[in-house]
């Protein structure tokens, strides 16, 4: 049984450590009894549970940042292709802008600013051959 005012907080800490961890990962912890047979042994049983704490909160920190990592690699793939696709149809639209309105295009950019991917498109459907000719782009 528990002798002292500090095994009693001891035993207290330890069963909220394991109730705090197991609620956040999912209840798969497994309890180790706390060794109350002296006061250095039980402090020794406290750092064990620690330690075995401190593990599961890397063991579980570990699998989120992989699944992250994993969500990101995916998006960044993702955003790849699409920017291959709209440099494709951007290359597409530049070559059937004439040149001319290419120049007038350019000439209504501010120097300082790169105009916005939606704005070029925009501009350059406005005065396609195509669209006044009753083409869909």
């Amino acid at each position: 049984m528990l002798k002292t005012p500090m095994e009693v907080a001891v035993y207290q800490l330890h069963n909220f450590s394991i109730s705090f961890f197991s609620s956040l990962l999912g209840g798969d912890v497994v309890s180790v009894k706390l060794d109350n047979s002296a006061s250095g042994s039980s402090v020794v049983a406290v750092d064990s549970k620690i330690e075995q704490a401190v593990d599961l909160v890397k063991n579980h920190l570990m699998f989120a940042v992989k699944e992250e990592v994993e969500i990101l690699k995916e998006q960044i793939k993702e955003l790849a292709e699409k920017n291959n696709q709209l440099e494709r149809e951007n290359s597409l639209l530049k070559n059937l802008a004439s040149p001319e309105q290419l120049k007038n295009f350019q000439s209504r950019l501010p120097p300082d600013e790169s105009p916005e991917p939606e704005d070029q498109l925009e501009a350059l459907l406005s005065e396609s051959p195509l669209q006044t000719a009753g083409c869909a782009v």
